[in-house]
């Protein structure tokens, strides 16, 4: 059979923290590359552009393209969109291949579905060149697929030792512009440096999939990679990812890619990935990141608690978190890290201490992710040959479900402690240490209007992801939020600190003068939490979160979610943050708050007209005309 059409297609389901910031279809754009010199036609669409739902979508790509092979890229929480799509392009007599973490990992049961022509295991480049020009899956090292006999899984292929001899990602097949939800004065991109990771994580599909085994590029081919990009880019100011599962896996390659970025003047900000071991022992290396742009850094931190550390296989001592986090604030750098809850023998304490200590060891954002035991990770055969995964729907294995049964803690409460240690660590005080470590490399303050506009973007994403993830229980979650809030804590750090420091709000301060603004939410008639700004025409003095409400308020706002259903059901329309603003305003009746209330929309007013008047909102993402 000859493959000239080709049409490789990533789902829209992909969610969890796994995939946060993994949002371009690189692997696909990859693929494409090392096979469009061999075929007629090759597209790539990414249905999480494109308008729902997904098979009328589907069908008119089909349609129009009539490709006579179709290539889906899956992970855990797809797989039901995944073998959706491959039904529809069987429906129509196409050659249907899965490829990705997951299909690697359970070929025979995504096998097991009439859909379903071939899975591709590993990676996929010299794969799918040679399935598309013998035309045939016998002999073609590195698949799996049916014939008469049942399923056959041909031998593993060999690792691609020499990335530099791959084509970089045909990105000129790009249908869409992408932007990060925070960033979105710039455009995204994303780049991979190496393949695979040495670590030994039971958690992590690496050691499965690429058998603790790393490679990498050469930082001349690195950097040639990053001039495309920003020509394709025209230019602009650009946010990109690292996908590298750790990046810093070879330091000296790193620093040597550092100084190659010195000689330009880019305006790229960077994120990568990285063990915290590698960061404490080379602050030199850190520096240099920092200064040419890699300054967003997300570690594994995992647990406070060796006896975590050692059930993981991490392979690192708690003290060098200390050392890491330092290491990359002393240059102004964003210190992120990740910790697991829910792994079998904690206990509800010791998870609500994660959030405490993630503050504590300094990391100025904080993911607190449920422990998930991914197919063909040493720790799903631990979990599966003790019977204890419950959970048969893969659509739940994004690491906020609890899909296991563990000694102390039921599901449900495992996911009502992960909200609860966000809401403990997300506090105000983070988000002006955000700000404090910015300064250092930027030495500029943020823009009041800026700051809020962040926030508020922070907080869409957070309800958004927390009604899809939690729909049946986001009221719920919610509550454990508010209650988890009010910490004394705050208020020592707001005082000692001062947002005014940090944030750009001299103007506002001047006209507002001396206020006491109280914002109370409650939900389900428990008792409500407000958080209380105390001001003068020169400083913020304090920010306090307490449970209960302060009758000495200058300006006080009342919410109650109640009368807004943001239970997950709906999504907020515009009607609803119009009711919202009508309700706030409506909490300063009487002479005494009035004038107070003129004053502070008259020094919002003026902030925002300025803002405005220097910054063009982006969409989150956009698609080219």
């Amino acid at each position: 059979m000859s493959f000239k059409r080709i049409l490789l297609i990533k789902p829209s389901g992909r969610h969890g923290l796994s995939f946060a910031f993994d949002i371009i279809p690189t692997g696909l754009e990859y693929i494409a590359a090392y096979i469009e010199d061999v075929v007629d036609e090759i597209n790539i669409i990414d249905l999480e552009m494109e308008p729902k739902p997904i098979q009328k979508t589907v069908e008119k790509y089909l349609d129009m393209l009539k490709p006579d092979l179709v290539g889906i890229s899956m992970s855990a929480t797809e797989h039901s969109e995944g073998l959706q799509i491959a039904k529809l392009a069987k429906n129509q007599g196409i050659t249907t291949v899965l490829g990705g973490y997951h299909p690697t990992s359970i070929p025979d049961e995504l096998l097991s579905h009439p859909q379903v022509d071939v899975v591709v295991r590993g990676e996929g480049e010299h794969t799918i060149y040679e399935l598309i020009t013998k035309g045939d899956v016998k002999g073609v090292n590195g698949i799996s697929y049916k014939d008469d006999n049942g399923i056959t899984h041909n031998p593993n292929r060999e690792f691609i030792e020499d990335l530099d001899n791959l084509p970089f990602p045909a990105r000129h097949l790009r249908r869409y512009k992408y932007h990060m939800t925070l960033m979105q004065d710039r455009e995204h991109d994303v780049l991979t440096t190496s393949r695979g990771c040495w670590g030994r994580c039971s958690f992590c599909c690496e050691p499965s999939m690429s058998s603790s085994h790393q490679r990498y590029r050469s930082p001349g081919n690195v950097m040639d990679e990053i001039l495309e990009i920003v020509k394709l880019h025209k230019g602009k100011p650009l946010s990109m990812e690292v996908t590298d599962p750790h990046f810093m896996g070879k330091p000296k390659l790193v620093e040597q890619l550092c100084d190659l970025l010195a000689q330009y003047k880019l305006d790229i900000r960077f994120g990568a990935k990285v063990r915290p071991d590698s960061i404490a022992k080379h602050p030199d290396i850190v520096q240099k990141m920092i200064a040419v742009g890699i300054e967003g850094f997300e570690m594994g931190i995992e647990s406070p608690i060796m006896r975590d550390i050692k059930s993981t296989s991490k392979g690192l001592k708690t003290d060098v978190h200390v050392k890491a986090v330092n290491n990359i604030k002393k240059w102004g750098g964003s210190a992120g890290g990740t910790l697991v809850i829910g792994l079998p023998d904690q206990t509800e304490e010791e998870i609500l201490q994660f959030p405490l200590y993630a503050k504590k060891i300094g990391l100025t954002s904080s993911a607190f992710g449920i422990a998930t035991p991914y197919p063909g990770t040493k720790f799903y055969e631990e979990l599966d040959a003790q019977g204890l995964i419950f959970e048969t729907d893969w659509n739940r294995f994004d690491e906020m479900h609890s899909v296991f049964k563990t000694e102390h803690l039921s599901s449900e409460r495992i996911e009502e402690l992960a909200s609860i240690c966000m809401a403990k660590f997300w506090t105000i005080d983070t988000l002006i240490e955000q700000e404090r470590v910015r300064m250092i490399k930027h030495r500029t303050k943020t823009p009041l209007t800026k700051f809020i506009d962040d926030r508020i973007r922070e907080l869409e994403f957070l309800v958004d992801a927390g009604s899809q993830l939690q729909e049946d229980n986001f009221s719920k979650h919610l509550q454990e939020i508010l209650e988890a809030s009010p910490d004394p804590a705050i208020k020592r750090y707001t005082e000692t600190v001062g947002m005014h420091n940090v944030v750009e709000m001299s103007r506002f301060l001047k006209l507002l003068g001396s206020q006491t603004i109280q914002l109370t939410v409650k939900n389900d008639g428990t008792p409500p939490t407000s958080w209380i700004f105390k001001t003068t025409k020169d400083t913020v003095e304090c920010i306090q979160v307490i449970q209960g409400k302060l009758n000495e308020s200058t300006i006080n706002f009342d919410l109650d979610l109640n009368d807004f259903k943001l239970d997950g059901q709906r999504q907020p329309t515009k009607m609803d943050n119009i009711r919202i603003i009508v309700k706030l305003l409506a909490s300063n009746k009487g002479i005494k708050r009035q004038p107070n209330m003129m004053r502070l929309l008259t020094a919002g007013s003026i902030e925002f007209i300025k803002y405005i008047g220097t910054n063009v909102p982006l969409p989150h993402c956009r698609k080219f005309n």
